[in-house]
C-alpha cells in the first residue's frame, strides 16, 4: 500500500495512479485539495488487500479491510494534520473515536502529524507549532489510542528546509499493540528524499516464527542456593515428564560453562 499526503491535487485518475503504483491493477482512494492544499491518496492491490469500508474526512483516510495473505482484518488511517493547535485537537478526537468505533484491534495510523514528540526531534528554527503544550497533548493523545512507535531505521528527521537550516521528525507510523503481537518485527525506514521536503518512510514487516523465545539468565543467579527450588515451583505442572531444557538448566552449574552466558528453552 501506498499513502501520499499534501498531493495538492484536486482531481485524480485511473491513469495517475497507475503510473504511480507502476501496475494496471491498483484501487485508491483520495481526499482532495483545498486550492491545491492538502490532499491524501492512498494505493493498494486488492491481491493484498481487500477493502471493507472507508471513511473519508477533513484530514484522514481511513481504510478497513482483509491483509488477503494471512486473512486478517486490519485498519489503516492515514492523516494530513493541519499545523495549528485547534484543528490537530480536532482532527486527533475523530481518530479517537473511530478507534472506539470500528471494529477490529489491528491498526495502524500512519502520516504526516505536523507534531513532534520530543524537542529533540527538531533541529533549528521552525514555525511549525509544537510547542511544549503540543507536544504533551500529541503524546497524550498516542497514549490514549494505545499505540506505539515502531523501531525506526534510517535518517533521525522527516521534513527538512531545501537549505537544511531546519529540520523535524513530522512523519511516523502508529501501531496497535495487537499489530505488533501479530507481526513483532515491524520497522519503520526512513528513505532518501527526492523533490518533496519530506523523506518518504517505509514500514517492513511480516510474520517470522523464530520458535519458542529463549529463557535467559545471569550467571549470578547460579550461585544463589535457592535457584533450584524458586524454578522448580516456577515451571511445576507445565510437563508431565522432566523436560531437557529444564535438566540442562539445573546443570548449568557446571565450572565449565561459567565464563560463557547460558541461554535455555523453556517452552
Amino acid at each position: 500500500m501506498l499513502c501520499l499526503q499534501e498531493t495538492k491535487k484536486e482531481l485524480i485518475d485511473k491513469t495517475m495512479c497507475q503510473s504511480l503504483w507502476g501496475d494496471g491493477e491498483v484501487s485508491w482512494e483520495m481526499q482532495q485539495a483545498t486550492n491545491t492544499a492538502g490532499g491524501i491518496l492512498c494505493l493498494w492491490s486488492e491481491r493484498t488487500f481487500k477493502l471493507q469500508n472507508k471513511i473519508i474526512s477533513h484530514g484522514f483516510i481511513l481504510l478497513s479491510g482483509e491483509w488477503i495473505k494471512e486473512a486478517l482484518p486490519i485498519n489503516i488511517v492515514t492523516i494530513y494534520s493541519p499545523c495549528d493547535i485547534q484543528n490537530k485537537r480536532a482532527l486527533w478526537e475523530q481518530i479517537k473515536q473511530l478507534k472506539i468505533t470500528q471494529n477490529g484491534d489491528i491498526w495502524c495510523i500512519l502520516g504526516d502529524f505536523n507534531n513532534i514528540r520530543d524537542p529533540a526531534e527538531r533541529f533549528g528554527t521552525c514555525q511549525r507549532e509544537s510547542g511544549f503544550n503540543s507536544i504533551k497533548e500529541f503524546n497524550d493523545w498516542i497514549d490514549e489510542l494505545e499505540v506505539v512507535e515502531a523501531p525506526w531505521v534510517g535518517r533521525r528527521f522527516t521534513w527538512f528546509r531545501p537549505n537544511g537550516a531546519s529540520r523535524s521528525k513530522l512523519d511516523r507510523f502508529l501501531m496497535s499493540l495487537k499489530w505488533l503481537d501479530r507481526w513483532p518485527a515491524t520497522t519503520q525506514i526512513t528513505l532518501p528524499s527526492n523533490f518533496s521536503d519530506h523523506c518518504p518512510v517505509m514500514l517492513r514487516f511480516s510474520s517470522i516464527d523464530c520458535g519458542p523465545k529463549p529463557f535467559r539468565i545471569v550467571d549470578c543467579w547460579l550461585s544463589d542456593a535457592s535457584l533450584n527450588s524458586v524454578m522448580l515451583l516456577s515451571v511445576d505442572g507445565l510437563w508431565p515428564h522432566p523436560n531437557l531444557s529444564f535438566v540442562s538448566l539445573i546443570e548449568l552449574k557446571s565450572p565449565k560453562i561459567h565464563h560463557s552466558p547460558p541461554r535455555c528453552c523453556f517452552f
